[in-house]
């Protein structure tokens, strides 16, 4: 029987639309035309547009993009740093009711070429730092699809490249209807974005959001870190880790300003810090730890005051030490591609403040607790789906349900009701939860090498060991490291007879691996194995702290 609160109440065009963070774009170049939304470069180089002109350039985007034949669920592609086409891409891509797939710049040719067959994509946008290897990466397609190809010409970028469409972003879109009349989805479920994720197999797996979870982790990136408007935000955190984990469209909602950023170093992040007055940076525990080792007369004049986040490895007590020194408030966030970035962050309280250093950095390394628009984070035993005790001891799993969980996993129905089985999503991380409701990692299921933010699949890795003609079997690792929190610790056993060196093999994986992913150590020996054959990764990962790093 219909309830009397349902009786001739539907949902019409005046009481319902579907949420998408495309409105904050357009209700922000309304309410506040002229503030300042983008800016690149320093000095007298520096380009800046207003929230008018941003608005203007992603609507025409999206009008060229519709005259080039791109509608509803087809993929554009993008291979672009920290510029202002990458936070134009975010709005205009989706204006046409395309999906964007921002490609992972530090990526090989063959795993580019990858993702873009498997996520079809109609048209991809690259900049000319990234030339040659999507040059490599197209020649390698296996898709006949056509493939347009728009090459973005920056001024900031001196270095070489080599023109590979037939025509040029600012040509491109001035084809394009500045008043181009883009319609919200129909359905707030439609997808928005592509991330590719390394997962536990060597092909990565293509993670799908949605318009209503971008939406609500924009949201909830406000409300974690009390973000205030006309923030400076700047662009440390690669906008291709998770769609910049939402933060396009959180500045967006906030009329902040996107302080774009082509290469990550400590002089140019203190210069552009001092310069556009930031207040707000996010990355990995590499960035930070960058900024704390700087030179102290690289950090005369900063703003005081600016807000940091931090994912991935948890903070040691050096590094928030040496964060307050510099006046930098440091916030500890966790999170996965498939939760959008972070979804849970470590809420901090007055009277940690008060606590010596060490037992503030033991508080602060804690995953924490949930965002405000997720619905339930918890750490639960994975066999009986139920919570384990809050004792700070007992492991489980971590496991999401809500708003700010993707999709699925694109053309993988096996994969994503593995994913969501039981009605949570499965993380594959180990962690305990403490009677404050606090979560902190222990360990991971998956074996996944998270090195300076990026997320290495061992499993890629110890392929391209066994193409070695001298490899016998081979293991891949996470080993601590200082700099990168992680870095991958290859186990080798070779033949009988081989006397190949561990120059030799990172040599041989630097052919067939993007830079990051080469082991940065190699142990040879006979691998510790089950009575079954498998190899013992947990006696490998005892091993790890001991290996002798090699540097590539």
């Amino acid at each position: 029987m219909t309830s009397m609160f349902d009786q001739d109440l539907p949902p019409t065009a005046a009481n319902y639309a579907a949420m998408s963070p495309l409105t904050f774009l357009e209700r922000t170049a309304q309410v506040y035309p002229n503030r300042l939304a983008v800016v690149h470069g320093l000095g007298a180089q520096t380009v800046r547009h207003t929230w008018s002109q941003t608005y203007d350039r992603c609507r025409q985007l999206a009008s060229a993009l519709t005259l080039a034949g791109v509608g509803k669920n087809d993929t554009v592609a993008v291979m672009l740093p920290n510029t202002p086409p990458m936070v134009e891409a975010h709005f205009g891509v989706p204006m046409a009711g395309a999906v964007l797939n921002a490609l992972n710049t530090r990526l090989d040719p063959e795993t580019v070429a990858f993702m873009l067959d498997h996520g079809e994509a109609k048209v991809v946008i690259v900049d000319p730092e990234f030339s040659a290897t999507l040059k490599k990466a197209l020649a390698l397609r296996q898709s006949t699809q056509p493939l347009l190809v728009i090459d973005v010409q920056d001024a900031l970028y001196t270095g070489p490249s080599e023109r590979l469409g037939a025509t040029d972003y600012e040509a491109f879109l001035a084809q394009g209807d500045p008043h181009f009349a883009w319609q919200l989805p129909d359905n707030e479920w439609d997808a928005i974005a592509l991330n590719y994720t390394s997962g536990t197999t060597g092909n990565p797996k293509g993670v799908v959001y949605h318009h209503r979870g971008a939406t609500t982790n924009a949201i909830s990136n406000i409300l974690e870190w009390d973000m205030p408007k006309f923030a400076a935000y700047l662009w440390t955190l690669p906008m291709f880790h998770c769609n910049g984990w939402c933060f396009p469209w959180t500045l967006a909602a906030r009329a902040g300003v996107n302080v774009c950023l082509r290469k990550v170093d400590a002089q140019s992040i203190f210069d552009m810090m001092r310069e556009h007055q930031v207040t707000h940076y996010c990355g990995a525990p590499i960035v930070h730890g960058l900024l704390v080792n700087a030179p102290a007369d690289m950090k005369v004049g900063l703003p005081s005051g600016v807000k940091a986040m931090v994912a991935g490895a948890a903070p040691p007590a050096s590094m928030i030490e040496g964060m307050e020194q510099m006046g930098f408030d440091l916030t500890h966030v966790y999170g996965l591609t498939e939760v959008y970035g972070p979804a849970t962050v470590c809420a901090k309280h007055d009277d940690w403040q008060q606590l010596p250093i060490g037992e503030r950095a033991r508080l602060n390394a804690r995953q924490g607790v949930r965002y405000h628009l997720e619905r339930e984070v918890c750490v639960l035993d994975p066999e009986t789906m139920l919570p384990v005790p809050h004792d700070g001891e007992t492991m489980g799993e971590i496991m999401f349900k809500g708003n700010i969980t993707m999709k699925g996993y694109l053309k993988n129905p096996k994969a994503t009701e593995e994913a969501f089985a039981g009605g949570w999503f499965h993380s594959g991380d180990l962690a305990v939860q403490y009677p404050d409701g606090y979560i902190k990692i222990k360990d991971r299921s998956k074996d996944i090498i998270i090195s300076g933010g990026e997320n290495i699949s061992s499993i890629e890795v110890e392929d391209v060991l066994y193409r070695h003609p001298d490899v016998l079997a081979a293991a891949v690792v996470a080993k601590p490291d200082a700099r990168w929190g992680e870095t991958p610790c290859a186990f080798v056993e070779l033949k009988a007879g081989a006397t190949t060196t561990a120059q030799a093999m990172v040599d041989h994986c630097k052919q067939h691996l993007a830079g990051f992913k080469v082991p940065r150590a190699i142990v040879f020996g006979e691998l510790p194995k089950t009575s079954t054959g498998k190899i013992q990764k947990f006696e490998l990962r005892k091993q790890a702290g001991s290996a002798i790093a090699i540097d590539v």
